[in-house]
């Protein structure tokens, strides 16, 4: 049976037996002893994520052996992601105006959910404050590490790392090659040990993800509170979904001739896995595999392209915050001018590139999007308590996005595998 099969079982019976620890009160049980295989499997791909970011940037940067070509394709991705990023924010801030899916909540479903999520909603407002109070190249400082031991300890400092990776690679190029040949070597193992250590655990997949979807039904709040948002919840879905079924497929046909057929085929396991951890950083190293060994991107820009795009490209979150901006202020009775949703436009496309690859990140986000727009921030609360799902489902769009902008660059720049060598549908290797 192939992984992506058995990974998708893992979540049914997953669910199904989250509802029937609900149904017979044992959600305690749920939390306490299998919750934990869930976190543990979270873990140990955020473990493995920093040293695989690490060899193979360096690694692919090294073998590119050209300064032009790192700019030219660090050009060609920067603007493919702020690209990407701008459209699913218009996208989602048309669905919104079209459903008006705010004028579904009534007043006292408001009431209940501004009380209940009020405290949630306060922590990352303030978390928000904290960002907003810095200076506008705050950013631009945060790149850059004081120390990279500390940075490889945080997955937040993600991008950190990248920003290492990619001097130390440059520099590999710029000494002559008989001092980097060595460098280059162990840097070139430790990324072939670290694919290794990724097959071993994709081996306990449906098992992590079986505990991942067990705990989240047991945590899912009163159904009750949830009605008013059925809407809400529909409208993203439903503009996630067509970014993942349309928007994507069209570009890789028409920049790479791939098909639709073999991209899913291809990347099931890794959007799966995004589904059930919530987590673009704990995906990457399946990402990776499959864009690689499955899709026939080849490690050069796979290595450079897929691990800047979990950190900055956030199309999934983006469309998300133009949605939910919309909503809240609906539900509030604020109307928005055209000039102020063009705000949200480049609002949120900026913060969802600052967006940390881990879930909920896009919360705090949310926050700077609603201060920009005027919508009061308590207004959050309205949302968190169909926030998970949703998080689950764009973060699937999120490393679809970033795999469509590996293709299409390795596309363009002849980096792509000879399809002969290749086997989209072929089985893992530990299936």
């Amino acid at each position: 049976m192939k992984l992506h099969w058995k990974i998708l079982i893992g979540m049914v019976l997953g669910v199904a037996f989250g509802f029937l620890m609900n149904q017979m009160g044992q959600k305690e049980f749920v939390s306490d002893w299998v919750k934990p295989f869930g976190t543990i499997f979270i873990n140990v791909l955020k473990m493995i994520a920093m040293p695989l970011i690490l060899a193979s940037i360096i690694t692919g940067l090294a073998d590119l052996k050209d300064f032009s070509k790192i700019s030219k394709m660090g050009g060609k991705t920067i603007a493919y992601y702020l690209c990407s990023t701008a459209i699913a924010v218009s996208f989602g801030l048309l669905l919104a105006n079209i459903v008006n899916p705010g004028s579904f909540v009534n007043d006292g479903a408001r009431t209940t959910l501004l009380e209940t999520f009020s405290g949630d909603a306060t922590v990352k407002i303030e978390a928000a404050q904290a960002a907003r109070e810095t200076s506008p190249l705050q950013p631009l400082v945060d790149m850059v590490p004081d120390n990279l031991f500390f940075a490889m300890t945080n997955n937040g400092s993600m991008l950190q790392v990248i920003f290492f990776a990619i001097l130390f690679g440059i520099a590999l190029i710029l000494i002559p090659e008989e001092k980097s040949k060595g460098v280059t070597a162990f840097f070139s193992g430790l990324n072939d040990v670290v694919l290794k250590i990724i097959d071993i655990i994709m081996f306990t997949a449906p098992l992590g993800v079986f505990s991942l979807l067990a705990a989240l039904i047991v945590e899912i709040p009163d159904a009750s509170l949830l009605s008013g948002l059925v809407v809400y919840a529909i409208t993203v879905a439903v503009g996630l979904l067509l970014m993942l079924f349309l928007f994507y497929p069209t570009l890789l046909y028409l920049f790479a001739r791939i098909g639709p057929v073999r991209f899913f085929k291809a990347m099931m396991p890794a959007q799966l896995l995004a589904f059930s951890t919530s987590s673009s950083a704990a995906t990457l190293p399946v990402t990776m595999e499959r864009a690689t060994e499955h899709l026939g991107v080849d490690d050069d820009a796979a290595s450079f392209v897929l691990p800047l795009g979990a950190t900055i490209n956030m199309d999934g979150t983006a469309l998300y915050q133009a949605v939910a901006a919309i909503f809240i202020a609906q539900v509030m009775n604020i109307d928005l001018t055209i000039s102020e949703q063009l705000m949200i436009i480049v609002t949120a496309t900026l913060a969802s590139i600052g967006s940390a690859a881990v879930p909920g990140a896009g919360m705090v986000m949310l926050v700077i999007v609603l201060a920009q727009a005027g919508i009061p921030e308590a207004g959050l609360a309205l949302i968190f308590a169909i926030d998970r799902p949703l998080d689950m489902l764009r973060t699937v769009i999120n490393i679809s996005s970033d795999t469509t902008a590996a293709v299409i660059i390795a596309s363009g720049e002849g980096l792509m595998k000879d399809p002969s060598t290749l086997d989209p549908y072929a089985e893992d290797i530990l299936s």
